[in-house]
């Protein structure tokens, strides 16, 4: 009976794992760029106490075999890239990716990330940075005095100067897309590192080969579906509560044993 108590045990360490991911996609809601997690789950080993096709007698075999689990366990979190909502906020430095790929960002490591929050600003250089004050890739230097700044789909950046009659372009953005997204690192601050399972990026200029365009005065907001979430979270509480009550059923049963044997 101690074992039906361990396989519950996992059952509680895998829900309390998998209420974890729900209420970091929930406070993650209003956060720019953010994707929810998905926590997938795993049978751990069975143990074989009869195989299939196991000789009953001289002439018959046994139809299924006898195999007892010994728990489960969260194996992985996906990171879901569906497309979140375009929001408008007129602001000239924000930019949302509508389709695929990821902007660029310098880490002061001098590491490259990745990230889908298009929330920039310009530095005492003029350089558009994210709100940390990570450099955007490749760079694109803002000139003092400029009356406006425009971002087309395909991420030309252009600016009005004070007295010329044609726009003046100061730079081209450029996206990375990966073969895996899903294996990319998670390190805060809305930013994401490549690793093996991602493999290389791949950049282009937006709106070409695929990647999606830039909407500039715009942001990308989460894709965390909150009812959704508020469902998942019932279902992991009830989980939970089911495997809680297998360990005091096992508790009651032994004690049964011991006070009665």
């Amino acid at each position: 009976m101690s074992n039906a108590m361990h396989v519950a045990k996992t059952g509680l360490n895998a829900q309390n794992r998998r209420m974890q991911v729900i209420s970091n996609n929930l406070a993650n809601v209003n956060t720019t760029g953010f994707k929810r997690d998905r926590a997938n789950f795993e049978t751990l080993l069975y143990q074989v106490l009869k195989t299939s096709g196991a000789q009953t007698s001289g002439e018959t075999k046994n139809v299924s075999g006898f195999n007892v689990g010994t728990g489960v366990k969260i194996i992985n979190s996906d990171k879901l890239f569906t497309q979140g909502n375009i929001v408008t906020t007129d602001n000239a430095l924000d930019l949302a990716i509508d389709g695929s790929g990821f902007f660029q960002i310098l880490n002061p490591d001098g590491r490259l990330s990745y990230t889908r929050a298009g929330v920039f600003g310009k530095n005492a250089e003029g350089l558009l940075t994210t709100p940390s004050g990570f450099v955007l890739q490749p760079e694109i230097e803002i000139p003092e005095g400029v009356t406006s700044i425009n971002v087309s789909a395909d991420g030309i950046v252009s600016v009005q100067v004070p007295g010329e009659v044609e726009a003046e372009e100061v730079g081209q953005l450029q996206l990375a897309d990966f073969a895996n997204p899903t294996g990319l690192q998670p390190i805060g601050q809305n930013l994401l590192l490549e690793s093996p399972a991602s493999g290389p990026p791949i950049v282009e200029n937006p709106f070409t080969n695929g990647f999606g365009k830039l909407v500039q005065g715009a942001l990308e907001s989460s894709n965390v579906n909150v009812v959704q979430e508020l469902v998942d979270m019932i279902e992991t509480q009830r989980a939970y509560e089911v495997n809680s009550k297998a360990i005091t059923s096992v508790d009651e049963m032994l004690r049964f044993v011991s006070n009665n044997l």
